[in-house]
């Protein structure tokens, strides 16, 4: 059976993985994106300062 980084490894590869991989990319360089990513972060750190 083959170890979970073997199949990650391999759906990186196929054409579904890099398809995947160029949305993620776009994602990331969009400031909107970034910006949510950021509060999500600081929520789960606990920084956010909402209600307890």
């Amino acid at each position: 059976m083959a170890s979970i980084v073997d199949r990650i490894k391999k759906f990186i590869q196929s054409p579904q993985g890099q398809k995947a991989r160029a949305r993620a990319e776009g994602m990331a360089r969009n400031p909107r994106t970034q910006a949510k990513a950021r509060r999500l972060l600081t929520k789960f750190r606990g920084g956010g300062g909402g209600r307890h």
